[in-house]
C-alpha cells in the first residue's frame, strides 16, 4: 500500500510540477503582452477614474520624436508593472493625437511628445519635462505617489519650514475623528505638492498653536517672500474639498514666482510676456519690495504678464544681452520674447504707479515702438531735460529657453 502511495505521490507531484510550469509559461505570455493602455475619447474618463495616477503620452505616429520616445515608455510600463504592482494605482497610457483630435483639443497639445500627469482624475498644471528615459519616467512616477505630507511630531521643527515656500500646516489628533478630515487635506496637498509644502503636526504639538481650543484645522504660513502676510486659519470646516482646495490653491500659487533654468521652459511655454527683477542671491530686501509693489499696483495684470524673480548670478547671460552684470544688481527687465526692456532705475520703482505705467508701455506698444521708431514727441522732451537716453532693448533671450524644436515636433511657433 505505502509504494502504491508512494508511486501516485510521484506522480500527482510530478503533474503539479508541470501544471504550475505551464500557467509561469502562461502568465509571463500575458505580461509580455501587457502594453501600454491606448486611451480614446470614449474610454478616457473609465481609465482616469480608476487609477489614482495616470501618466499619459499624447504623441502622433509621424513624429520622429514620438517614435523615439514609445519603446522607452513601454519599458516604463514593464518596469512600473513590476516595481509598484499596487492595483488602480498607476496606470501609463497613451493618445494618437492624430486619431483623437477632440482630446488633443481637450488637453491643448501644441507639440509632440507631451507627457501630461492625471491625478485623482485631475489634470496636473506641470508637464514632464525631464529626461525622456525609463529610469526617469519610473522615478518620476514613483516620486509622485510620495506622501505629500511631512509628518512633524514637534513644535520646534516648524523651525526647520522653508521660508522660500510657502507651507499649509494641518494640526490633527490622532483619533479616528480625525480620518476624513486627514484624507481630504492630503488629497489636496497632492494636487498642490508642486506649489506648497504640507506638515502634519501631531495632537501633542498642535497644543501649543493659538487654535489648539479647535480640533483639526489647517493653517497657511507665508513665504518669505510675501511680507506682510501672517499665518491665517482655513475659516471652515474640513468637510469639503472644493472650500480647501480653492483657499490652499490661493494661499499657495504666488502672484510672484522664481525663474529657475528648471522651470524656465514651462514659463515661457504659458506665452505671457515676463517682468522681471533681478537681484543678488542674498539680497532679499528688493525681492521683498518688488513683490509688495507688484501686489500693489498690477494684481489685476496676473491674466497678461508672468511676473518674476531671478538670481542675477546665475541668469548672467540676460544680463549681460541689457549691457548689465551682477554689479548693477537689482534691475527690472520686461522680456516680451521679441526684445528685452530695460526699467530705468530700480529705486524708481518706489515712486507711486511708475512700475504700473512701465507695463502698461509694453501692451501699448510704447516700448515695442519707441524701439523701433525713437523715443515719442513728449517723452523726448522729458528726456531732453533729464539727460536720459532711450532705451535700446536687445532681442529676447528667455525665448531661446522655450521648448526646443530638437525635443518636440512644435505644432504652432508661438513663441
Amino acid at each position: 500500500m505505502s509504494s502504491f502511495l508512494t508511486f501516485y505521490g510521484h506522480k500527482v507531484t510530478s503533474i503539479c510540477i508541470l501544471i504550475n510550469v505551464i500557467l509561469t509559461c502562461l502568465n509571463s505570455v500575458i505580461f509580455a503582452n501587457i502594453s501600454v493602455v491606448q486611451l480614446t475619447n470614449s474610454n478616457f474618463d473609465h481609465f482616469v477614474s480608476k487609477y489614482e495616477l495616470v501618466f499619459i503620452n499624447f504623441y502622433a505616429d509621424w513624429c520622429r520624436f514620438s517614435q523615439i520616445l514609445a519603446p522607452i515608455f513601454e519599458e516604463s510600463f514593464q518596469k512600473i508593472q513590476n516595481e509598484i504592482p499596487d492595483a488602480n494605482r498607476v496606470l501609463l497610457a497613451k493618445v494618437d493625437c492624430d486619431a483623437e483630435s477632440e482630446l488633443s483639443q481637450r488637453f491643448h497639445i501644441s507639440k509632440y511628445p507631451t507627457l501630461k500627469l492625471v491625478r485623482n482624475s485631475q489634470v496636473a498644471k506641470k508637464e514632464f519635462r525631464g529626461q525622456r528615459s525609463a529610469q526617469a519616467i519610473f522615478d518620476f512616477v514613483k516620486e509622485q505617489l510620495s506622501d505629500p505630507v511631512e509628518k512633524l511630531k514637534t513644535i520646534d521643527k516648524l523651525d526647520a519650514i522653508d521660508e522660500k515656500k510657502t507651507a499649509i500646516i494641518g494640526y490633527f489628533d490622532l483619533s479616528p475623528e480625525s480620518a476624513v478630515e486627514y484624507t481630504l487635506f492630503r488629497r489636496v496637498a497632492t494636487d498642490l505638492k508642486d506649489d506648497c509644502k504640507f506638515y502634519w503636526l501631531y495632537e501633542e504639538a498642535s497644543k501649543s498653536h493659538p487654535h489648539s481650543g479647535k480640533s483639526n484645522f489647517v493653517v497657511h504660513k507665508p513665504a518669505r517672500s510675501r511680507p506682510g502676510e501672517k499665518d491665517e486659519i482655513f475659516p471652515s470646516f474640513l468637510a469639503n474639498y472644493n472650500e480647501l482646495s480653492k483657499w490652499a490653491s490661493n494661499k499657495c500659487i504666488s502672484l510672484v514666482r522664481e525663474i529657475t533654468f528648471e522651470n524656465a521652459e514651462e514659463l515661457t511655454e504659458e506665452g505671457l510676456p515676463f517682468l522681471i527683477l533681478f537681484h543678488h542671491p542674498d539680497d532679499t530686501a528688493s525681492v521683498d519690495l518688488y513683490t509688495k509693489t507688484v501686489h500693489e499696483q498690477l494684481q489685476n495684470e496676473a491674466h497678461s504678464v508672468n511676473f518674476l524673480i531671478a538670481d542675477g548670478i546665475k541668469f548672467a547671460h540676460p544680463l549681460h544681452h541689457l549691457g548689465k552684470d551682477k554689479k548693477d544688481l537689482p534691475l527690472i527687465a520686461i522680456d516680451s520674447f521679441r526684445h528685452m526692456y530695460l526699467f530705468p532705475n530700480f529705486e524708481d520703482i518706489k515712486i507711486p504707479g511708475k512700475l504700473r505705467q512701465f507695463v502698461s508701455d509694453l501692451h501699448s506698444g510704447k516700448l515695442h515702438r519707441e524701439f523701433h521708431f525713437g523715443p515719442d514727441p513728449t517723452t523726448q522732451q522729458q528726456q531732453d531735460d533729464s539727460g536720459v537716453k532711450a532705451t535700446s532693448p536687445p532681442e529676447s533671450t528667455f525665448k531661446k529657453l522655450a521648448p526646443s524644436s530638437n525635443r518636440y515636433t512644435l505644432l504652432r511657433d508661438e513663441l
